[in-house]
């Protein structure tokens, strides 16, 4: 794998790799890197023929500055894991590099995308996030980009700016991975002990309970079972969402084929988030 900290070594380095006519599967990255990435990795591997991972802790997502000072960093382990999981090129990135004097995106216009949960409770964050997703894929020039779909709501902002820009990257989104215990994998959990684990695991216990009462309830009625139910634990709740896949708009009275749940909440001064398909795709 060869490390490259600065856009000519990037560009560099796909240069060949364009010229072969080799596809170029993307794993971007915020660093502090778990198992849920490594399968990101190992998936681009299978459906790519050079991977690139970037490892970049973005600023302009993080509406919380402390919540950027703490944010894990653990560049070397980073660096390790995606060696042995076959990626091809890693790519670590400057804020002077990223945002250099004069930089500006396309404007995307997000419409309720950026109004709803995460954008209600983080604003300016989706635009953070398509600003340092635009950039990345600007650079790099990837067939496939790999996200991860604990972070639903993103993926979803991420296809919609993509298909508003008529970018030609295909999205593919990668199911969420979990401890044994049903906890989602996350970076963040680095900042959990084995008592806030433990208090975590409530999150899944949630969406576990409206999976099992779907048939029971309306969306509406069912939203109001899952509180009470997740209010029991010892967890802060931020939100906590049933909406439609597609428009990420809270559903009332009727189903829709992959109506997902979705929780923020915080274990101590630890955000964390969730979601779960609680209705099948057809």
């Amino acid at each position: 794998m060869k490390i490259v900290h600065s856009i000519e070594e990037l560009t560099e380095s796909l240069t060949s790799v364009r010229k072969e006519g080799r596809s170029i599967g993307f794993v971007p990255t915020m660093g502090a890197l778990h198992e849920g990435h490594m399968a990101l990795v190992r998936r681009a591997g299978k459906e790519s023929d050079f991977v690139v991972a970037t490892v970049y802790v973005n600023p302009t997502q993080f509406n919380n500055q402390n919540d950027l000072k703490l944010y894990p960093r653990t560049p070397e382990n980073d660096a390790r894991l995606l060696e042995e999981n076959g990626c091809d090129l890693l790519f670590f990135p400057t804020t002077e590099e990223m945002y250099p004097a004069g930089f500006t995106t396309p404007n995307v216009p997000l419409g309720n995308l950026e109004k709803l949960m995460e954008g209600a409770f983080r604003p300016g964050h989706f635009n953070g996030v398509i600003q340092i997703v635009y950039r990345f894929f600007d650079l790099i020039q990837p067939d496939k980009a790999f996200f991860g779909l604990k972070d639903f709501q993103q993926v979803a902002v991420i296809q919609h700016m993509v298909n508003f820009l008529k970018l030609p990257v295909n999205i593919i989104p990668c199911p969420t991975l979990r401890e044994t215990t049903g906890l989602a994998m996350s970076s963040r959990n680095m900042r959990l002990n084995d008592a806030d684990k433990a208090a975590a695991l409530h999150i899944f216990k949630t969406l576990a309970f409206c999976k099992e009462n779907v048939e029971n309830y309306s969306p509406k009625a069912l939203y109001h079972e899952a509180v009470s139910f997740f209010n029991q634990g010892a967890l802060k709740l931020e939100y906590l969402s049933i909406v439609d896949p597609v428009t990420l708009e809270d559903l009332l009275d009727s189903w829709v084929p992959g109506a997902t749940v979705c929780i923020a909440c915080f274990c101590g001064d630890v955000r964390l988030i969730d979601n779960l398909t609680i209705v099948p795709y057809e």
